[in-house]
């Protein structure tokens, strides 16, 4: 396994992450922190929903990160007749053989794209969670397991609901990071005319890296140093969410594990060989947002839950490298509430 007791495993994560970054921003211009969210959850182990209006590039993307990388790929198009089959596989009886064989589904590939996931019907969506979890899939009582690499990119349209079915919440939750691209800048529109507008870039689309390159980069990732008061502030972000009063549904404990792969792999990225408490706020919200549930006054104000995560990091305290010295105790003011003025009472 490598670990970052070898200083040249550092090197060669940024330098393929590096390949396949730049590989990846030849096809989705004017992104660069999308690109880079989707490498982290790749290097993470993790997989990747991507939601946003039609047209902006959803499939583009998770296409060009699969092209980027020599593994294999495979497309499934969500429809509302796809059965579980279609994904898992099945068995068939061989005449010959006088037996059954198991014909593999669309899931056995290292790089999984679902495009329009939420307009399979819920029994079609739920033969992705043992897959997306446990990377093995269960058929007959026969478990067979999954290559290595493994990354689900699933796409959805969340503006246009007819005809679909949400996800439920325990699909959303073993997604580790939802991301939107949003519309492209003046300047990259107008680029993206000019090398759109004859030929498909992703023809000429050549891969930049191995797929044993990345299950190595992935064991190095996992060598990064992550200190005690980073692995607390991770548990205290996490917690706020199941207490805070914007919030039906907080974040599970496999979003605590989510957040801090993530962040590994960012400060992987970003060459440095431990987690600083700046990775886990710069992935907090896509990481954490979409597996919260707002309560129905809080959609009432117009509340979203990138918001709640945002308010949760401003009050959670940030570690520092000392712990402070605690100051002497001092007794409270006399009143009902603490802190507050009292009436005919002057503060200094």
């Amino acid at each position: 396994m490598t670990t970052y007791d070898d200083r040249a495993s550092l090197t060669d994560l940024t330098t393929t992450a590096e390949r396949v970054r730049r590989s990846v921003e030849g096809v989705i211009e004017g992104k660069p922190e999308v690109v880079r969210l989707s490498l982290t959850v790749l290097l993470a182990e993790g997989h990747l929903l991507i939601e946003d209006v039609p047209g902006v590039g959803k499939t583009m993307l998770a296409k060009t990160l699969a092209r980027s990388i020599d593994c294999s790929v495979r497309r499934i198009q969500f429809t509302p007749d796809l059965l579980p089959s279609d994904i898992t596989g099945v068995s068939i009886f061989d005449q010959q053989r006088r037996d059954f064989e198991f014909k593999p589904g669309a899931i056995f590939a290292q790089i999984v794209i679902g495009d329009e996931i939420n307009r399979a019907s819920p029994k079609t969506q739920s033969a992705l969670l043992e897959s997306m979890e446990e990377r093995q899939v269960t058929v007959d009582g026969h478990t067979y397991e999954l290559p290595s690499p493994f990354m689900v990119v699933a796409t959805q349209n969340p503006v246009e609901m007819e005809g679909t079915y949400p996800l439920p919440e325990a699909q959303r939750d073993r997604f580790m990071a939802r991301v939107s691209i949003g519309y492209p800048s003046p300047e990259a529109e107008l680029q993206m005319l000019d090398v759109h507008g004859s030929v498909s870039p992703l023809d000429d689309l050549q891969p930049v890296a191995h797929a044993h390159d990345i299950v190595k980069l992935i064991d190095a990732v996992r060598g990064v140093h992550v200190a005690d008061t980073v692995r607390r502030y991770a548990v205290d972000i996490v917690a706020a969410t199941r207490t805070h009063p914007d919030l039906r549904l907080g974040a599970s404990p496999r979003a605590t594990l989510h957040l801090l792969r993530a962040a590994k792999a960012s400060a992987a990225l970003s060459g440095r060989e431990y987690v600083l408490p700046d990775d886990l706020q710069a992935l907090a919200v896509p990481v954490l947002a979409h597996r919260l549930m707002p309560t129905a006054q809080a959609q009432l104000n117009r509340r979203t839950s990138e918001q709640v995560v945002l308010d949760i990091l401003q009050r959670t305290p940030v570690p520092t490298a000392a712990p402070p010295v605690a100051p002497p105790p001092v007794a409270p003011p006399a009143g009902p509430l603490y802190g507050q003025q009292q009436p005919g009472i002057r503060q200094l």
